[in-house]
């Protein structure tokens, strides 16, 4: 089962925009009427799962450390919740929340999502359209990752580099930061897991180098570090078969010619069989080195200032 609480969304969570006095747009102990402030999607209809309200099966304080708990293997669950719509435009944005997987798991996910503000929240589904998801996802002994996954002019960018998620049964909590210079930090119990740009690190934009069309390797390049020695040649008495009759069989007392045909002894790797014969390689005195195909400025590049950017940010 996985726990979710958030002063955003999963065991414990706080997503918010932070500038010079940090402002908490969303939070969520998951306490007092807490279903009031959430819709569930119906879109998967009977393989729906159910959240419910639980500390797990261990904790520090019975009250404090509830939060939402997937109540049924082998289902899909998706809740959202509503606020103000805001611009993270000159801000910095941060997003956090924890996570306990208390099963071995086989497949799952416990990322949440940042929709725009018309996210129509019964039919949520996995392709409804949203800004940013980010989480841990496992899925067999090959996925253990966090997502962090940015929506650029309607394209789903997940990020180049591997960010390994936790996969124990403890309450661990995920962190992403989004600033207004394009870079980012994603921490795991607030320790610092990946950093960098976004544009180094996703394919918002189309690349700044590309290769010069009009280059090609000249006809007499040679890029053969190595090559065969003219002057060495094959030993006369290279040439041996690579099996030979076992020179230590016999023809069995009992086989019979005219019905068994003619015995011929079993072969036996030749232990002078020396494989193919290959001349001994030396230094190419023509080596050119490796030929690196010239590039040139992509026409098709445009900067963008703004990739870090959402302007109507308003569900979970």
């Amino acid at each position: 089962m996985i726990n979710i609480k958030m002063k955003i969304l999963c065991l414990f969570a706080v997503f918010g925009v932070i500038f010079a006095d940090p402002a908490v747009y969303f939070q969520e102990a998951f306490d007092g009427d807490w279903e009031s402030r959430w819709v569930e999607s119906t879109h998967k209809g009977s393989e729906a799962g159910k959240f419910k309200l639980s500390a797990g099966k261990f904790y520090g304080d019975a009250e404090k450390d509830k939060g939402i708990q997937t109540s049924q293997d082998a289902r899909f669950y998706g809740l959202s919740a509503k606020f103000e719509p805001f611009s993270n435009e000159g801000k910095t944005l941060v997003i956090q929340f924890t996570v306990k997987h208390e099963q071995n798991i086989d497949c799952g996910g416990g990322y949440a999502k940042i929709f725009p503000k018309g996210l129509e929240q019964t039919a949520m589904h996995g392709e409804s359209p949203y800004y940013i998801m980010f989480g841990p996802d496992i899925c067999g002994p090959g996925t253990k990752k966090v997502h962090v996954i940015f929506n650029y002019k309607g394209q789903n960018l997940l990020t180049k580099k591997d960010i390994r998620c936790k996969d124990d049964v403890f309450t661990h909590l995920y962190t992403l930061i989004v600033r207004p210079d394009n870079t980012y930090e994603v921490k795991i119990d607030n320790v610092k897991a990946e950093s960098g740009t976004l544009e180094a690190d996703w394919d918002f934009l189309k690349p700044k180098k590309i290769k010069d069309p009009e280059a090609k390797k000249p006809e007499d390049w040679d890029d053969r570090e190595k090559i065969d020695d003219p002057e060495d040649t094959k030993p006369a008495d290279w040439d041996k078969p690579e099996h030979v009759a076992d020179p230590d069989a016999k023809k069995p007392d009992d086989w019979d010619d005219e019905m068994d045909g003619e015995w011929e002894p079993p072969m036996i790797d030749n232990p002078d069989y020396k494989g193919e014969w290959k001349p001994k390689q030396i230094e190419n005195p023509s080596y050119s080195g490796k030929w690196v195909h010239p590039e040139i400025d992509n026409p098709e590049y445009e900067a963008d200032e703004n990739l870090y950017r959402y302007s109507e940010s308003g569900a979970l």
